[in-house]
């Protein structure tokens, strides 16, 4: 079974989830930015050396998506800004995009004052 979402930045193929993701290291803070050409944008504090980055990133998929890090494989882009990276389960992403959309509005309601 393999189903494609067109315009978004997740795949479920095979009983399991693709997320392509956009890497910003030794940023401020650990936070998902939000959703830009297709991709996940993330920031992580971590420096890009001996995959301390992809490390932070794992736990913040994790945290986000609220599963296991042991489910959670980098797949492409090791040492690169875009990666790709396999989830070992079926994700459900209504609840994260709600909850994307929520911070998204709060952010444009404190701009507008």
């Amino acid at each position: 079974m393999s189903i494609c979402v067109d315009n978004n930045f997740f795949e479920i193929k095979g009983g399991a989830t693709f997320v392509k993701v956009k890497v910003s290291t030794k940023a401020s803070k650990n936070a998902v930015v939000g959703i830009k050409n297709n991709e996940l944008s993330v920031c992580v504090t971590a420096v890009p050396e001996n995959g301390k980055a992809n490390e932070a990133i794992v736990k913040l998929l994790s945290k986000e998506f609220r599963c296991a890090k042991t489910k959670i494989s980098l797949i492409s882009g090791s040492k690169g800004r875009n990666k790709l990276f396999r989830i070992d389960e079926v994700l459900n992403f209504s609840k994260f995009m709600q909850d994307m959309n929520s911070e998204k509005s709060k952010k444009q309601r404190r701009i507008k004052k």
